[in-house]
């Protein structure tokens, strides 16, 4: 079987790093300086295979600090800011879809 880090990865739009801060699990993306954000605005956004492959190279050798990263497709909103395309990613950025009991 093929690893999911060797096969072709197939960019149509532009794309951010995501995974999970190991200390708290918290969503985090990766920034353009090689570091972890907790907020998706602050996430280096990329348009091409070889920008995303070689930002998640860096993710992946990071694991001290976040595990699980993988490309996330995102679109520019009208405010310049890049805003996650599919719903799992817009619940990892908004939090769960429900009033989570003793939520104020």
């Amino acid at each position: 079987m093929t690893s999911p880090l060797q096969q072709k990865l197939k960019i149509t739009g532009p794309t951010v790093i995501t995974a999970n801060r190991l200390t708290d699990g918290i969503v985090v993306w990766l920034t353009a300086r090689g570091d972890w954000a907790s907020d998706l605005a602050e996430a280096a956004v990329l348009t091409t295979a070889d920008e995303v492959l070689k930002l998640l190279a860096t993710a992946n050798a990071d694991e001290a600090n976040a595990v699980g990263a993988y490309p996330a497709r995102v679109e520019i909103g009208t405010d310049g800011r890049p805003h996650p395309v599919n719903l799992r990613e817009r619940i990892r950025v908004g939090g769960p879809t429900f009033a989570l009991p003793g939520a104020a």
